[in-house]
Formats: structure tokens, sequence, C-alpha cells
């Protein structure tokens, strides 16, 4: 029991997007070895957490759409996170 509080604990603080989108996922899922290439092909300039935040939604989605395997960018998310939290659990 203490080994799946520790595990949910692990996932449920706030992750950065390198640990959430591995290497494995964006080659799996996407067009882009890592999260940060996958914003430069989008001509998205991120310097902090407020400049990712003020990218349109649905600019964001756009491009989501045309370089990934997903509909949409809480679509990417979910998996990653999904993926992330499984990955976590399977270490136990």
């Amino acid at each position: 029991m203490k080994d799946l509080e520790k595990a949910a604990k692990k996932i449920s603080g706030e992750k950065s997007f390198d640990e959430i989108f591995t290497p494995s996922f964006m080659k799996r899922y996407t067009n882009f070895s890592n999260f940060d290439e996958l914003l430069e092909a989008g001509d998205f300039v991120i310097n902090s957490q407020e400049d990712f935040e003020n990218i349109p939604d649905n600019e964001f989605d756009e491009h989501i759409r045309a370089t990934t395997q997903f509909s949409s960018w809480q679509k990417m998310l979910d998996k990653a996170s999904d993926l992330y939290a499984q990955k976590a659990f399977s270490k136990l």
C-alpha cells in the first residue's frame, strides 16, 4: 500500500513536459524527437510558462493536428499523462 501511495504522489506532482513527453513518446506519436522541436516547428517562442499559456488554443490544436497523431493538444496531453502514470505504477 505504501508503494501505491508513493507512486500516486509522484504522479500527482507537477511534471515538466520533458518528463511527460519522453523521446519515445515523441518519436512514436509525433514528427519530432522532443517537445522543443514541436514548439519550434510551429514558430512558438516559449521562454516561460506564461508564454506557453498565451498560445491561442485553436492555433496550437491546429499545429498538433498537422504534426502528430492527435486531434488536439488536450488529447495529446491526456495520452502522454496516461502513459506516464502507467509507467510509474509498473515500477512498483
